[in-house]
């Protein structure tokens, strides 16, 4: 069975070379290329290379050698058909059905990058040429000079509705050809109308598949015509949605630089490769579609996309966050750049040189933080009900990601987020000279002023390890033997558990390695948590938690007992390990009211007074 060549390129570009060898083989990056055994023959010594830019492999030792089709052919022994039909439904690519007339037809295509290239050539003469005089002086004038015009083959199509088809026809090429290949156009009303060039009084930048191949055209109008940039239709060989502009010319660049810029347009590639950043592409208009996110994870982990400054720009760059998200998976991700309006990347290097572009660069921010400030921009959080919108809306986009592990990462993360902003700003903290009650506070109600939080929002003592007494340790004991034992309770305790800081190092430690899983301490019993630990080595720390179990009736209760049992256990041990700094402090805050019993001291000792009595339940 054949397919047609343009069916076994996307292939070959959906499928990961990598990916795929890496389920047989334990690669290891070596610079621009994975190295492992040899899955052919027995070897002591990695002699096995894969290279995912140039799409092969190579083994030094047997000389096996191939692409990823041939690979699927040889370690599952199929056919040709086989091994291709196979990949195409893992890639989720339909298998042509090749019928006589489109094995002609398939023959056919394959001379398009013959067609291409020619009215590639024809538009690079044009621009020397004199009636190409314009379109030199455009290109000069935004700083382009021969070198880089030359190697994105840049060009003019002339002003004329027949200069390109008459050059093909006297270079043999069909005209039927010429219209399937989008350079002519064909008025679908017939009656007989000749076809014309589809380009006409442009600049021409030249689009090309990975392999360098030109697949299709962009022009810009140097007028006031409309549109200002015509792209080529559809095509056997173009589809816009799945490719890059200057992907050819990036390649290389992205791999010593390990990473990829996404910019907007033509120009804003090429002033970027002008100014040594070589490794950029463009999506062909502002949408950056899933297929153009998986090329660009080809390339690199975390590729940078850096759309204009303006309102279009953002709001491509804010439908490719969301693109991306169910196509996570460990390690691969989004950065965004952000170019201060009104400036593109183009004009940003023109106006302030390559170390503004390098600096708006280094200070890209990842994906998580762009789909944070995009959901809270969009929500009014000013009461409780608009905030849990907030949260509902943030954990329902959590669940569209279809990686388990970077979905758990990701819930976990935004929890976080909401906590850390929407948390009560009030708790206890003495200020230096009482200053936290003026003398208005202590006249109109005597202690209903808390002082503010730190800086950092700790809960009181959260800021400093407490002095540890028997009792205090006793209760760091306790709070954390009951979610060991319990781990479904860890949820639901987990926000104040993280604000506090345990005297005990030790402790603190196994305090802090059981916030880090969250989410996966729910999925297991208390055996399940415990070997969890002990695997990360706190087997040591668990012993002595576990032996201390004996001596604290308080902390030990039956793995069944219910749930409101192990929860009031463990808001009796908080209540009592937060309240020892209140106590402290109400001691020094008498003694210094004793001293000099102002409106303000007044004002400050009754307000922690009232806390104390509130947290008592009096």
């Amino acid at each position: 069975m054949a397919f047609p060549p343009n069916f076994l390129d996307e292939v070959r570009s959906r499928v990961s070379l990598v990916g795929v060898i890496g389920r047989r083989v334990r690669l290891v990056k070596k610079g621009r290329e994975h190295l492992g055994l040899c899955p052919f023959h027995n070897e002591k010594s990695p002699s096995f290379t894969v290279n995912e830019d140039k799409g092969f492999y190579h083994c030094f030792g047997c000389g096996a050698h191939g692409d990823v089709i041939t690979f699927e052919m040889q370690t599952h022994h199929l056919s040709f058909p086989e091994a291709v039909e196979r990949l195409a439904a893992e890639a989720g690519i339909e298998v042509p059905v090749q019928a006589p007339e489109e094995r002609q037809k398939a023959r056919q295509a394959a001379s398009l990058y013959d067609v291409m290239d020619k009215a590639c050539a024809f538009f690079e003469q044009q621009l020397r040429a004199a009636s190409g005089r314009t379109g030199l002086d455009y290109l000069r004038g935004r700083g382009l000079d021969d070198q880089t015009i030359g190697r994105f083959r840049l060009g003019m199509s002339p002003d004329s509705r027949t200069a390109l088809k008459s050059f093909l026809l006297r270079h043999e090429i069909p005209e039927a050809l010429a219209i399937e290949a989008g350079l002519l156009i064909l008025p679908e009303e017939g009656g007989g109308r000749d076809s014309y060039d589809r380009f006409r009084g442009r600049v021409m930048f030249p689009i090309t598949d990975r392999r360098g191949r030109v697949i299709a055209f962009g022009g810009r109008t140097l007028g006031d015509g409309q549109p200002k940039y015509l792209n080529s239709p559809e095509t056997p060989l173009f589809h816009k949605g799945s490719v890059l502009y200057g992907l050819a010319q990036a390649r290389e660049a992205a791999a010593e630089m390990g990473t990829v810029i996404v910019c907007e347009g033509y120009m804003d590639v090429i002033a970027l490769s002008r100014a040594g950043f070589g490794h950029a592409v463009a999506p062909l208009g502002t949408a950056v579609t899933e297929q153009q996110i998986q090329l660009l994870w080809r390339m690199a982990a975390e590729p940078i996309i850096c759309l204009d400054g303006d309102a279009a720009g953002q709001r491509a760059a804010a439908k490719a966050a969301l693109r991306a998200l169910p196509l996570l998976t460990p390690g691969y991700s989004l950065r965004f750049a952000h170019v201060p309006t009104p400036e593109d990347p183009d004009s940003l290097i023109r106006a302030k040189g390559p170390d503004a572009m390098r600096q708006v660069l280094d200070q890209a921010d990842p994906l998580s933080e762009v789909l944070w400030r995009q959901e809270l921009a969009s929500h009014a959080v000013d009461t409780p009900e608009r905030r849990a919108a907030l949260e509902r809306d943030l954990m329902e986009m959590v669940a569209t990601i279809a990686d388990k592990t970077v979905q758990d990462q990701y819930r976990q993360h935004f929890r976080s987020r909401l906590w850390e902003t929407f948390r009560p700003q009030a708790a206890f903290k003495p200020r230096s000279g009482f200053a936290g009650a003026g003398r208005g506070d202590a006249k109109r109600g005597r202690g209903h002023r808390l002082v503010d939080r730190g800086a950092d929002g700790r809960l009181p003592g959260a800021g400093r390890p407490p002095t540890l007494t028997p009792a205090w340790l006793s209760q760091e004991r306790r709070l954390l033997l009951l979610v060991v034992q319990h781990p479904a309770l860890l949820e639901e305790v987990a926000e104040r558990l993280g604000l506090l800081r345990f005297g005990d190092s030790d402790l603190d430690k196994l305090r802090q390695e059981a916030l880090k899983h969250l989410d996966g301490w729910g999925n297991l019993d208390s055996e399940g948590v415990q070997r969890h630990l002990r695997s990360c080595g706190f087997s040591e720390i668990l012993d002595r938690l576990l032996e201390a179990r004996a001596h604290d009736q308080g902390a030990h209760i039956k793995p069944d007992a219910p749930v409101e049992a192990v929860r009031a256990l463990w808001e009796e041990a908080y209540k009592l390990y937060t309240e020892k700094d209140l106590t402290a402090e109400l001691h020094s805050a008498t003694q210094r009211a004793a001293e000099n019993m102002s409106d303000e001291t007044f004002g400050y000792l009754s307000a922690l007074w009232s806390t104390k009595i509130r947290g008592d339940g009096v």
